[in-house]
């Protein structure tokens, strides 16, 4: 039996928790959210091992980035075109593409070979990003190592205040990771269905949404593509969407899109065809139960 990763039981379907609409907040729709848009003019900074910008997963919207490594006097930048050293990145910066086809892209390569980095590596490209203009900020890596809690809670939290949004996978392993437990990013692990449009909202966090991300095709390395399971590749899952709506309703801040995902989550119920009686229906009943009182 394949081993899930951590973080994932909670958006299995024994574990999964009907959520309770609060009206009007969570009266919303796909099409309200995103239709029409394609998220363009969204600058997306994928934070992670590099984006083979020519393969066709990526759709030629790369369009910029930077590459941040440890040398003898310190860190050191180049914002010269760079190649994907690992082949995570260019999967990540796939899925988002598929979601939103016109969201620009940009590699912010701060991943080696191996899949490593130093934490102030780690947290000068989430700065670069921030400097940089980004709209959202894509995080399949974290680290379990608390000397560097100050420094990424201060970073995400700066970017939470400019309306960027960060959106984070949890942890693989049983271990909290920085910055996927904070609270001013969008936290991500993985569920097995394979729809990319249909997620989950856990009221339990630190991790709050579930996406696709158990054995699912990703681009990789050289024009090829892979099945890979990961936390990984449910958070670009999310960072579509998120640049879907923003290419719709660029104005959003991090708590509003919060949100906007909830009420989009699957494990919401559908209320919007409801006849009036049965929508007031529902608001009394959670008035009755305190939903939406201060």
């Amino acid at each position: 039996m394949m081993r899930r990763p951590a973080w994932s039981e909670q958006f299995t379907p024994d574990a999964l928790k009907t959520l309770k609409p609060c009206l009007p907040l969570d009266d919303i729709s796909a099409e309200w959210a995103w239709g029409g848009s394609t998220g363009k003019g969204i600058k997306v900074a994928v934070i992670d091992s590099g984006i083979e910008g020519s393969h066709s997963a990526v759709g030629g919207m790369l369009r910029g980035g930077v590459s941040i490594t440890e040398g003898r006097n310190g860190l050191e930048y180049s914002e010269a075109p760079h190649p994907d050293l690992f082949g995570h990145g260019t999967a990540c910066a796939g899925i988002i593409h598929a979601l939103a086809p016109e969201c620009e892209l940009y590699s912010v390569q701060v991943l080696g070979s191996r899949l490593t980095t130093k934490g102030m590596v780690f947290a000068a490209g989430i700065r670069w990003a921030i400097e940089n203009g980004m709209n959202v900020c894509n995080l399949s890596l974290g680290t379990p190592k608390k000397d560097y809690f100050g420094i990424l809670h201060e970073l995400v939290d700066q970017a939470s205040f400019k309306n960027i949004m960060v959106v984070t996978a949890a942890n693989n392993m049983p271990i909290p990771a920085f910055p996927s437990v904070f609270a001013s990013v969008i936290s991500v692990a993985s569920h097995d269905v394979e729809d990319p449009y249909l997620f989950y909202y856990n009221p339990t966090p630190p991790v709050e949404f579930g996406a696709p991300g158990i054995n699912i095709r990703v681009a990789w390395l050289d024009e090829s593509w892979i099945t890979a399971t990961g936390n990984s590749f449910a958070a670009p899952h999310i960072t579509g969407l998120v640049a879907r709506i923003l290419g719709k309703y660029p104005d959003l801040t991090p708590f509003q899109m919060k949100v906007i995902l909830r009420g989009l989550s699957a494990n919401m119920p559908r209320i919007k065809n409801a006849s009036t009686k049965e929508r007031r229906a529902v608001s009394v009943k959670n008035a009755d139960a305190g939903v939406g009182r201060p």
